[in-house]
């Protein structure tokens, strides 16, 4: 969560627009240069993301709330791995081979193997398009995207958690937390998953 924490903290000002502008006040000469590299590469996937939206969901994600674009920032800022070619359902079929790698090292008392697949599961792919396209026009509001940053919590923060147990050989510790991880993937399936993980709201 510490992870998370600074990533929020470091796009806090930002929103989600074609034109992102970074506030930086009070920062360090050599930390304003890495959130500008950071930021920088965040704004290049996000305008690609955009470009490929129709315009009806363009619409629909300039409407959001300020608060609501920076937490879709904050997650997507979590995530080093983005495809140009991997639907949802395919990110979501690897995701589901980590867990169940993660949980095969559990089982066997391994904890290179746990820590390893928790760490991708937490580090998954973003999908070409990004997150948004594959969740329905009708969900792109602030009421229902205000449930992601709880799951976001519940899987990929309990997964890093869970990696961490995992290497310092707890591995106890780290078997506790395969439940809310789990918990965190149904709930956001009850959301989201009527879709089946492909998208009409590209070009």
């Amino acid at each position: 969560m510490l992870r998370k924490n600074k990533l929020l903290k470091t796009v806090k000002t930002y929103s989600l627009t074609a034109a992102i502008t970074l506030s930086v006040g009070g920062l360090t000469t050599t930390s304003v240069a890495n959130a500008d590299s950071s930021m920088s590469e965040l704004k290049k996937v996000l305008k690609s993301q955009i470009a490929m939206m129709k315009p009806e969901l363009q619409s629909k994600v300039a409407g959001l709330s300020a608060d609501t674009k920076k937490s879709i920032m904050a997650i997507l800022a979590m995530h080093n791995r983005t495809s140009d070619k991997a639907t949802l359902r395919q990110v979501m079929l690897e995701v589901l081979s980590d867990y169940q790698t993660m949980t095969m090292g559990i089982m066997t008392d391994s904890a290179e193997m746990t820590a390893d697949a928790a760490r991708r599961l937490a580090n998954h792919r973003i999908p070409v398009g990004g997150l948004l396209p594959y969740l329905g026009l009708e969900n792109i509001n602030d009421n229902k995207l205000a449930v992601l940053e709880s799951f976001n919590d519940s899987v990929e923060g309990n997964a890093i958690k869970l990696a961490e147990a995992a290497e310092k050989g707890n591995m106890g510790e780290a078997a506790g937390l395969v439940g809310p991880i789990s918990t965190g993937c149904v709930g956001c399936h009850a959301v989201f998953r009527e879709y089946p993980g492909t998208s009409d709201l590209m070009k």
